[in-house]
């Protein structure tokens, strides 16, 4: 599973909407190759934001160059919780959804756990999509998974209780999946599960997990595969089951490994994709660093809407008129001095960072106009504060309040936090229109907020 503790990089939440009309949250990571983690029964997505599951990975692939592109099934996460559809069917529905959304046309699939399946069927079903596919720890047929390892034996056996005994259900689970050997971890997965997805879908998805058969696929990949054996799982077990994929599956490759991430980067590179830039190497990580002394102002532009839009201008079309305004959003920044921050594209809006608050919105309100003649209105939002670098990135809680801003934000409207505000207040040529005092999710007190006003002639 790949369970690790410690900080991860805020996702940006986004949806995308199934075939059935199922909202699906994802998030997407990184710029470079796209390399698509279809989700576990628990929201992969959720599971990341909790510091507990793919996270390492997820990390260590995006620092050396790849972007990964990772969601909350049906069900469970910050997707949409009702339903009683947990067939492989609206698995791949799902991932369906995500990638006509996200992803360009041509990427790496990833399927680990109850993931590998929905990763199979998807390389099947769309071999002109997936360029490479990566199977880590996972299976074929879901009698395989619950009677050779361990972990999900002992859910099954829980099963019958979960409703009645929920917190002990997810105990049993995450210890089992950290082979016993850390019980404080174990207690934070566990948590994570009981948030992922209620007890009932619990129950209902290993039931449905059981009755997955996908062996007859394995002679139908076209695409390159790599059969990967991770040891971290807490069981050598698991690699009997996995281990089975790799003779079914035309030339693919099997490994045993603890460090995925690196396994995945050399695969990749040696089918002949580049990454944005060099693997870092492992001798010599560079520390994070913080910012130099001084204000930093942050911008966040997001496209209005834009799953409607989606629906209104066709998958293919959206993404194209994105990247161009993606285009036209980095000449402007790159014009008002700010710099656009690569670790943090968005999909469908940008994050900037600058050293003058006048620059700052004179770049927002430009973006405004590039967002209107795009057809692809944006939410603005500016905020300064302290942040911290690292590798290209920026974090810290003034990240975070410009998100939000820009929420509040109506279609091509800039709004500013009183702070930046209060830093261009004698800049000529605008003028600032008080706002009110608004919460802000995650911020304890409400934050005052102003839209600007370009000054009249």
């Amino acid at each position: 599973m790949g369970c690790a503790e410690g900080g991860v990089m805020e996702p940006r939440i986004q949806y995308a909407k199934t075939s059935d009309g199922v909202s699906i949250a994802y998030a997407v990571f990184g710029t470079g190759p796209a390399i698509v983690f279809p989700s576990i029964n628990f929201g992969s997505l959720h599971l990341y934001k909790n510091g507990v599951a793919v996270n390492r990975i997820t990390d260590d692939l995006v620092s050396r160059g790849w972007s990964v592109i990772t969601y909350d099934g049906r069900g469970s996460g910050s997707s949409e919780r009702h339903t009683d559809d947990w067939t492989l069917e609206s698995k791949l529905g799902d991932l369906e959804a995500v990638v006509n959304r996200a992803a360009p046309d041509r990427f790496a699939v990833y399927g680990t756990l109850m993931a590998g399946p929905t990763a199979i069927s998807y390389a099947v079903k769309h071999p002109d999509r997936v360029a490479y596919l990566v199977l880590n720890n996972t299976f074929a047929t879901g009698s395989d998974w619950f009677e050779v390892i361990p972990a999900p034996r002992l859910s099954r056996q829980t099963m019958p209780d979960a409703e009645n005994e929920w917190e002990f259900a997810t105990l049993t689970l995450a210890n089992a999946l950290t082979g016993y050997a850390d019980s404080r971890l174990a207690r934070r997965i566990a948590e994570a599960l009981r948030t992922g997805v209620t007890a009932k879908g619990y129950t209902a998805a290993g039931n449905a997990m059981e009755k997955i058969d996908v062996k007859d696929l394995l002679a139908q990949i076209s695409a390159p595969t790599i059969v990967i054996h991770s040891r971290t799982l807490g069981t050598d077990r698991v690699g009997v089951v996995t281990q089975r994929l790799a003779p079914l599956i035309p030339n693919a490759q099997f490994v045993e490994t603890d460090d995925v991430a690196k396994v995945i980067d050399e695969f990749l590179r040696d089918g002949g994709l580049v990454p944005t830039r060099p693997a870092r190497p492992a001798e010599s990580p560079k520390p994070p660093t913080s910012a130099p002394s001084g204000t930093a102002i942050i911008l966040f532009a997001d496209i209005v809407d834009s799953t409607a839009l989606t629906e209104r201008l066709g998958d293919a079309a959206f993404r194209t008129k994105a990247r161009d305004l993606d285009t036209s959003l980095r000449t402007v920044i790159r014009d008002h001095s700010g710099t656009a921050i690569e670790g943090k594209l968005l999909g469908d809006g940008v994050l900037a960072v600058f050293t003058s608050a006048r620059q700052a919105i004179e770049a927002a309100l430009a973006c405004g106009v590039a967002g209107s003649h795009a057809g692809l209105p944006l939410h603005l939002g500016l905020h300064a504060g302290d942040v911290i670098r690292e590798e290209g990135n920026v974090y810290g809680g003034t990240v975070n309040i410009a998100s939000r801003i820009s929420g509040l934000s109506a279609p091509g409207e800039v709004l500013v936090s009183d702070i930046v505000r209060g830093l261009a207040r004698t800049s000529g040529g605008v003028s600032f229109e008080d706002r009110g005092k608004r919460r802000l999710k995650g911020v304890g007190e409400p934050m005052r907020v102003w839209a600007v006003r370009e000054a009249q002639a």
